[in-house]
């Protein structure tokens, strides 16, 4: 049998001091993680091209407009592509419906 010595309380801080250590370890590299993340993420969006002004929805088969938008409007879905001005107000003039929520007919002058 193996006879100890009775553990005072400098073991026990020491060992204490060796768990908070790994805590610490742990924590920071979890900033670490947290700061590469941010960092992508920062550079994502630098990367991102600029949303266009104009935008037409196209239908679902991509070639009949649906709906003009000002660009950035949230209900413009996923089938769309940016577009000039001028290109914007004559889809307008051919009867291509205008979004109801940001009303770019408004905001290009084209009203009924």
């Amino acid at each position: 049998m193996n006879e100890s010595r009775p553990l005072t309380r400098l073991d026990l801080l020491r060992f204490l001091e060796r768990v908070q250590l790994g805590d610490l370890e742990r924590t920071r590299g979890w900033i670490a993680a947290e700061e590469r993340r941010e960092a992508e993420r920062l550079r994502g969006a630098q990367a991102r091209p600029p949303v266009p002004d104009w935008v037409i929805e196209q239908g679902l088969g991509g070639r009949t407009p649906v709906y003009v938008h000002v660009g950035g409007c949230h209900m413009a879905g996923k089938r769309w592509r940016g577009v000039p001005r001028e290109q914007a107000r004559r889809a307008l003039a051919e009867n291509v419906d205008p979004c109801p929520h940001c009303r770019p007919d408004t905001e290009l002058g084209v009203l009924d």
